[in-house]
């Protein structure tokens, strides 16, 4: 299976870092946070991408056309005009790069994206939320409901403390960053049929999260699977930072590929 990952935001919310690079870009210790979503499905053994790009589409177009280079060590024969790549560390990837317009919304991003999925299922998600998600068997959970999509639902920590105030302005109770209450959230991470695109009927306008998803749960045909492992979005600085903690100090629960060495 293909994986589509929607990479054509504007990363608003971390814009002290978009300003200069589209969201999935922004690096978690030394590496795009498109790179570890990428590590995290290559783990599992799916290595076809379709990147579905928009803001600053060239700087992910260019990370991938050097990325040979970048990552390998080289001996440069400035005489003879020639290079020499030695100790290699090339992912073993194909990956298509799609400009699918930097206004277009999620469903019309996807859309653009049809003629390259050749009609079968794939894999899709966002380009910037990392988890330590078991892909195959979130395939199974979809294979067995045999509906055209299923969302993987996650339980994340509130991002800020709460607290119960009385009548009177006392504080009865507080709790520091507290689970969700039991409700579950789309984390991406999705398995999808190529019938989606029945619901994509808005073109660029589609918003693949409000009428297109409503209508697929009205119609039977949304399933989940809940994932209580680790996972988290890249919306903030503050987020950022906190990945690139937990990386720099080796405790980073998405980095699957790392447990194996």
């Amino acid at each position: 299976m293909k994986v589509v990952i929607l990479a054509g935001g504007l990363g608003t919310r971390l814009s002290e870092e978009t300003k200069l690079l589209p969201k999935p870009m922004v690096e978690i210790g030394g590496k795009p946070v498109l790179w570890h979503i990428m590590k995290i499905y290559s783990f599992f053994g799916f290595s076809e991408f379709v990147i579905l790009t928009g803001y600053k589409s060239h700087v992910i177009k260019d990370f991938f056309i050097n990325y040979y280079a970048r990552y390998s060590d080289v001996t440069v024969d400035m005489v003879n005009n020639s290079v020499e790549y030695r100790r290699v560390r090339a992912e073993p990837w194909r990956v298509t790069v799609l400009y699918t317009g930097e206004q277009t919304m999620t469903g019309g991003r996807l859309l653009r994206a049809r003629e390259f999925l050749n009609g079968e299922r794939f894999l899709l998600t966002y380009g910037d939320g990392v988890g330590d998600v078991d892909i195959p068997a979130v395939v199974r959970c979809h294979e067995a409901a045999g509906k055209l999509i299923t969302i993987t639902a996650v339980n994340p920590a509130e991002r800020f403390g709460t607290i119960a105030v009385d009548g009177d302005g006392a504080v009865s109770a507080f709790r520091e960053k507290p689970d969700n209450g039991g409700v579950w959230v789309s984390g991406g991470f999705f398995v999808v049929e190529p019938g989606i695109f029945d619901y994509l009927t808005a073109g660029d306008e589609t918003v693949l999260e409000r009428e297109p998803f409503e209508r697929l749960a009205d119609d039977g045909q949304m399933n989940a699977y809940k994932h209580d492992g680790f996972w988290h979005p890249m919306d903030t600085l503050h987020d950022k930072n906190m990945l690139t903690g937990m990386w720099t100090g080796e405790k980073a629960p998405w980095a699957l590929w790392e447990k194996q060495k």
